[in-house]
């Protein structure tokens, strides 16, 4: 099986340092761990996004039947028939 090891590793960052040089290794270093950084907040973030929202779907759907609506929410009442007041 192919796997990378130590000797592997070594040619990788020497390979790295010719193109790059030794004095952007640091920034370059810096750069990578800040973009995991944002990638592992990003997802966390997207998961309490989408649990909110199925708790909120959830609540909705358990709380909707037999209950006054709520803020913003309107009923819709049939309107009274005109056809009485013609004749």
């Amino acid at each position: 099986m192919m796997g990378i090891g130590f000797p592997e590793l070594m040619i990788i960052l020497v390979i790295i340092m010719i193109i790059f040089g030794a004095g952007k290794l640091p920034e370059i270093g810096s750069a990578f761990g800040n973009s995991i950084k944002n990638f592992k907040k990003s997802m966390k973030e997207a998961e309490e996004i989408q649990e909110a929202t199925n708790l909120e779907s959830t609540e909705t759907s358990e709380g909707s039947e037999g209950s006054e609506p709520s803020e913003g929410e309107t009923t819709k009442e049939p309107a009274p028939a005109e056809d009485a007041k013609e004749n």
